[in-house]
């Protein structure tokens, strides 16, 4: 059997060749997004916001439990840090997100920010509730109607968060599904009855559809002109947050309400 590195000696090799280099992707802003090994979701939905090659996101998995509960979201916390090192090592990240909004809200935000100091001690953090914070000042709204796809007790811990936040919860309503594959499906027809019965009878400012396995992108600008109130998810929030927090002022009121606001100090 010939040796595949004896080759006749008919062909030439240049090395060393001269390049020069530019700023490539990601020269204004570079932005790490830490998504859940179970999210169907998540990167088609960033994918939509982050089009300027200027601006781009990088993500990394987390091991997770596809069935949310209290102790699978918990159990997160210690992984964070891991995952962020998959993201363009040894670079520098300019604003770093935590893809999971139940998570966030059991182990408090301030907990989140301290796993990604760790590796990144100079970005900005978000994740999807504080982005949805960040949301409801920019439209000015205090009563928010909140939907979700979670169990009860994750639920409890959601609507707890955002009231001792500052924000009313005057209605609040869920599928209570706790497997991410089936949240992934649920369609937008499902999610525009749900918000219209939330809204039936309620006083409110807008409308946050907490998860970030929930599909609605596509569809909020559709979603607001059915009930004429401003509407934001998880995703949808801390995308607009992470542009926002990356320098990235442009309106676009393609994608909603949202996108044509900035951040309030």
């Amino acid at each position: 059997m010939s040796n595949p590195t004896d080759q006749p000696d008919d062909w030439t090799l240049i090395e060393n060749l001269p390049f020069s280099t530019d700023a490539g992707y990601g020269a204004s802003a570079k932005v790490g997004v830490v998504v859940l090994a179970s999210d169907y979701t998540l990167d088609h939905e960033f994918r939509q916001v982050f089009t300027a090659p200027d601006v781009q996101f990088y993500q990394a998995r987390i091991e997770n439990s596809p069935r949310v509960t209290p102790a699978t979201l918990a159990a997160m916390e210690a992984r964070i840090p891991d995952a962020l090192r998959l993201i363009l090592p040894g670079e520098a990240l300019d604003v770093v997100a935590y893809g999971c909004t139940s998570a966030t809200t059991i182990m408090g935000e301030d907990t989140i920010v301290r796993k990604v100091r760790e590796v990144h001690p100079e970005a900005k953090v978000t994740t999807p509730i504080t982005a949805a914070f960040a949301a409801f000042d920019a439209l000015q709204a205090r009563r928010i109607a909140v939907l979700t796809p979670y169990r009860s007790d994750v639920n409890k811990a959601v609507r707890a968060y955002i009231t001792q936040a500052g924000y009313e919860v005057p209605v609040f309503g869920s599928f209570n599904e706790e497997l991410d594959p089936v949240v992934a499906k649920i369609d937008f027809d499902s999610i525009a009855a749900a918000v219209e019965r939330l809204l039936a009878g309620h006083d409110v400012d807008m409308v946050f559809v907490s998860c970030t396995s929930v599909r609605l992108m596509d569809s909020v600008t559709q979603l607001e002109q059915r009930v004429g109130l401003p509407v934001t998810s998880s995703n949808h929030a801390m995308a607009w947050h992470c542009q926002r927090l990356a320098g990235v002022t442009d309106a676009r009121p393609a994608l909603g309400r949202l996108y044509e606001k900035q951040l309030r100090c």
